[in-house]
């Protein structure tokens, strides 16, 4: 079963990070919610506390599949600020294991390097200095082992997509159906 890793800094968007997660918990994938602050509880950018699984200190970064980057602000700058996300996230890239990052958060990639070469997507104004890359606009992009994602609207696009990559066509359609995705009824 493939294991994804989701870093929660405070003030992470919460809706982008547990619309994701959902998704990816209800296709099969093991799903954890990984705190970054050394606290157990993280507070989201709306005042929305969640209870994490671990935290960053606790993990085997080697050990997971992908490492899932919610955006929000300050979340996306918390995240980026922590030297073990970069760290993490340079040696996911290196084992050519995959990452997915939403909203802001494709930024934190372009900044350390790993949209070199890529197509990605981000919230509009965040692939500002990232010239190494194509920013498409586009509310989902898969290139090579990176997703990424325009934004809370395209979360559940988006988790479909991590589902898909991670599971396969059939597990992403028996959940796509069964949230009542549109064009499914």
């Amino acid at each position: 079963m493939p294991r994804v890793c989701a870093l929660l800094a405070p003030g992470l968007e919460e809706v982008e990070c547990l619309s994701v997660v959902d998704i990816l918990r209800r296709g099969g994938v093991e799903t954890e919610l990984v705190s970054v602050s050394g606290e157990r509880v993280v507070t989201g950018s709306h005042r929305i506390a969640i209870v994490t699984d671990r935290l960053l200190e606790e993990v085997d970064p080697a050990g997971y599949d992908l490492i899932f980057l919610p955006g929000g602000v300050p979340g996306v700058p918390n995240l980026e600020a922590n030297p073990a996300v970069k760290t993490m996230l340079l040696e996911q890239a290196r084992a050519g294991r995959r990452i997915g990052a939403i909203c802001a958060a494709p930024s934190i990639l372009g900044h350390y390097g790993l949209l070199s070469g890529k197509r990605f997507t981000c919230y509009p104004g965040w692939q500002e200095g990232i010239n190494d890359a194509e920013w498409t606009g586009e509310g989902v992009v898969s290139s090579g082992r990176i997703s990424t994602s325009r934004g809370l609207g395209f979360a559940l696009d988006f988790g479909l997509e991590l589902l898909r990559l991670l599971m396969g066509e059939e597990s992403f359609q028996k959940v796509r159906k069964g949230i009542q995705h549109p064009g499914t009824i």
